[in-house]
């Protein structure tokens, strides 16, 4: 008996030993798990922002130019008046003034053509080049006609090669058309064509402006042009006119002088122009010595003899006629401008100087993105490839040089994504998000203003619906409601949170939107009756004879207020109707126009609030309701013994021992409202508006990701400015929950000591 019982201790002791083992082990393990995957989230949510930056830091870089070749063109003859490069920036041609024509390889200078438009007993006297896209060009003659034509480019692709051949064709007329009836020779020609009409102005030698109007008319037989043609004097301005500019729908005619004075004309009407305004364009002491229409011909660029460079766009005043103004400056180049050259499809523009400075700017960015000396000598023209990737430029010594331009991103800069704008056509600076357009000459839009303002705005409408609801609800459910009723209500308001959030958008856009648009009154008086209501009826409960009180058993209250909520709710909608007809004339949309000056979207703000509310309060109403049921039981029940009354004990002790989890549930809701994406996209009129109106609809940053990432190109601005409004989103929550924790973690270290 004596040996078995250290040989069963023994055995006891060798088991406790290995449960033990096993025991430490097994935490060993969950230890490494836990922290594994702790590390685990920390590394993926590094790589999700430098993912992000790694898409959006090229949208920053600066334009950069290298070059490649450089050289003479043999053969030449006369002074250079215009260079120009088709799309593929292998063919280029140039003007001189005395109309010769020569085509030649961009980059190594080869010819392939050389042609002179000869006119028998004329002389070319004056050049004139069209909107670059229509590649249109014209000489005006000694006689008071001109030759207008285009540098065509046809692409063929013989045994599977791609070749270009460049060409001339006349989209007027072969023969020289008729410009001034007197027959005086062209000083200076400005020309604009469509597919309906063109467009010339000319000066004379003898100081006369003069307008001529062609109308199109196509034959239906033979597909022939017969021409129109009308002739107008223009009222001679009051300076000499150095150059005339056209813009490309031929409705405004601008006669500029080298010493700065524009005098413009309306021109819609071709029998009957109209003078309009004359300006003064560059500050005394200066002169004009470039200008040229920025791409859509709504804003004049000025390039003067200190170096400056100035936009001046049409701006509609309150008289509704349209007006040059000065919105833009861009004072890098030291040197007078020599020559502009405006991108084909965007709003930047190329310059070169007379000291052989070559300029890369975007207006609407209002940024400089590069000013690089390239020569020793002097420029005097620049020209550009359409697809902005490559640019000639033509030295005062005759020398062309080809470079190749890396600039993918011009559009972005701090002041065009968080800066008011002065775009074109708006009548003061603002923010705008306008990201696409079915006009080519469109300026983009990019200010993630709008969209960052609608995000806080949905968010802020749907909080203050949502914090009252789910914190009073927590605080009740977890403090006065009985433990049956509590088993119900908690887990059906947290199945809430399993809902799609893409059903809640539907029924919000679908059905609540038009509810609340055609019951708005009954909506502001549930705001207003239901709380009354409710005090009303406990008040009346409070009234009631103590044994018809002592029926209900203590956390039940709450069920005898779901049929006063169902009343109340059911009144107010019913009354909506007189209340609209009593209060505000039969229309309340009207009557917000009209009396408060407020418009009325059918899916706003308070559509939003409502759906994305009902999102959010499970969420915050879950972890503030176990925030509050775990503060510790001796807690409450010390405070009812010293003779605090329940609420006392709520305020004083419970609210304050579980602050930290009530924060953390504001946080985690603010965070999920943020951050929603399908109730927005669908409850609004996803509107980038600048309106905090509750009326008003919205766009926020997820939905405007959601809807546009999928139509943008890759690799294109608009497709990484997307993608910086999601790191826009990303830095914006890290931020917000990191203060949350700091301030969480301060609370706790405050009130742990209760």
């Amino acid at each position: 008996m004596n040996n078995k019982a250290p040989d069963s201790a023994r055995a006891s002791n060798l088991k406790s030993d290995t449960y033990l083992r096993w025991r430490l082990i097994k935490d060993a393990i969950a230890s490494r798990v836990v922290g594994i995957g702790g590390m685990s989230v920390i590394i993926f949510i590094a790589l999700i922002f430098f993912y992000l930056a790694y898409v959006v830091l090229p949208l920053f870089k600066w334009a950069t130019i290298e070059q490649l070749t450089s050289y003479s063109l043999a053969n030449n003859s006369g002074q250079t008046v215009h260079l120009a490069m088709e799309e593929q920036t292998e063919i280029a041609v140039r003007f001189s003034d005395d109309g010769q024509v020569t085509f030649f390889r961009a980059q190594s200078g080869a010819l392939i053509q050389q042609t002179r438009i000869v006119v028998e007993s004329a002389d070319v006297t004056s050049f004139g080049a069209a909107d670059p896209s229509q590649a249109l060009v014209g000489y005006g003659l000694s006689d008071g006609t001109a030759i207008v034509f285009k540098h065509h480019y046809r692409v063929t692709f013989p045994d599977g090669k791609r070749v270009i051949t460049p060409e001339i064709r006349y989209p007027l007329s072969e023969t020289a058309i008729e410009i001034d009836d007197e027959g005086q020779p062209l000083t200076k020609l400005a020309l604009q064509d469509n597919e309906e009409e063109a467009t010339i102005a000319a000066t004379t030698a003898d100081h006369r402006l003069i307008l001529v109007h062609l109308l199109k008319e196509t034959s239906f037989l033979d597909d022939s042009v017969t021409l129109e043609r009308s002739l107008v004097t223009l009222p001679q301005p009051s300076h000499p006119v150095d150059y005339i500019l056209i813009d490309k729908n031929q409705s405004n005619l601008y006669a500029i002088a080298e010493n700065g004075e524009i005098t413009s004309y309306d021109i819609s009407d071709k029998e009957e122009p109209r003078f309009v305004e004359r300006i003064r364009v560059v500050p005394n002491g200066a002169s004009i010595t470039a200008i040229k229409f920025l791409t859509g011909d709504i804003s004049i660029l000025v390039g003067d003899s200190s170096g400056s460079v100035t936009q001046w766009s049409l701006v509609r005043g309150e008289d509704n006629i349209s007006r040059l103004t000065r919105i833009r400056d861009f004072n890098e180049n030291t040197a007078p401008i020599a020559a502009i050259a405006p991108e084909y499809a965007r709003k930047g523009y190329l310059t070169a100087d007379k000291n052989g400075h070559i300029g890369i700017f975007h207006t609407t960015a209002h940024r400089t993105l590069l000013v690089d000396k390239t020569s020793n000598t002097a420029l005097d023209h620049i020209a550009v490839s359409p697809r902005a990737n490559a640019m000639l430029t033509h030295g005062h010594n005759g020398e062309i040089t080809f470079w190749r331009i890396d600039n993918e991103h011009p559009e972005v800069s701090w002041s065009s994504l968080w800066g008011k704008v002065w775009y074109e056509n708006y009548s003061e600076p603002a923010y705008i998000w306008q990201s696409s357009s079915a006009s080519d000459d469109f300026e983009p839009k990019f200010s993630l203003v709008p969209i960052t303002f609608g995000t806080l705005k949905a968010a802020f409408y749907a909080m203050l619906i949502a914090i009252p609801l789910a914190l009073f609800g927590a605080l009740y459910t977890a403090q006065f409601m009985a433990p049956r009723m509590r088993r119900t209500v908690k887990p059906s308001i947290e199945i809430m949170e399993a809902l799609p959030t893409v059903i809640l958008g539907f029924l919000a856009g679908l059905w609540l939107a038009p509810y609340v648009e055609k019951h708005l009154p009954g909506v502001f008086a549930i705001l207003i009756i239901l709380p009354v209501g409710i005090l009303l009826a406990a008040y009346t409960w409070s009234l009631m004879p103590r044994s018809v009180r002592l029926r209900v058993p203590d956390g039940w209250e709450a069920a005898l207020l779901l049929p006063v909520i169902i009343f109340i709710i059911w009144v107010s909608v019913t009354l909506s109707p007189a209340l609209e007809a009593f209060l505000f004339g039969g229309d309340i949309r009207l009557w917000l126009t009209n009396e408060m000056g407020v418009g009325f979207d059918q899916r706003n703000a308070i559509v939003v609030g409502i759906a994305m509310g009902f999102a959010v309060i499970p969420t915050i109403f879950s972890i503030a309701e176990d925030a509050v049921f775990g503060v510790p039981k001796h807690l409450v029940q010390g405070s009812l013994a010293l003779g605090a009354t329940p609420w006392q004990t709520m305020i004083r002790v419970v609210l304050l021992t579980a602050s930290p989890g009530i924060f953390s549930a504001i946080m985690i809701g603010l965070g999920r409202a943020v951050g929603e994406t399908m109730i927005v996209l669908m409850a609004t009129g996803n509107t980038p508006v600048m309106d905090f109106s509750p009326f008003e609809g919205l766009r926020t940053l997820s939905a405007n990701i959601a809807v546009e990432l999928p139509e943008s190109e890759v690799d294109s601005t608009h497709f990484r400015i997307l993608f910086l409004a999601g790191l826009v989103l990303f830095l914006f929550t890290f931020f917000v929950n990191t203060l949350a924790e700091l301030v969480r973690q301060r609370l706790r270290k405050k009130y742990s000591t209760l």
